[in-house]
């Protein structure tokens, strides 16, 4: 690959990182997170 290639790769990396870091810390993705973790024990068997 080239230097130019590695960049590329690089830019897309950080960028999709930015995203979702971005979606982490967002209200709505807390609440989901915390209902999930709520709801596991009932989806349990035992």
């Amino acid at each position: 690959m080239s230097t130019a290639e590695y960049a590329v790769g690089t830019l897309g990396a950080c960028t999709i990182g930015g995203v979702l870091v971005k979606i982490g810390q967002s209200d709505w993705f807390g609440d989901l997170m915390q209902d999930l973790i709520t709801k596991i024990p009932d989806l349990l068997p035992f």
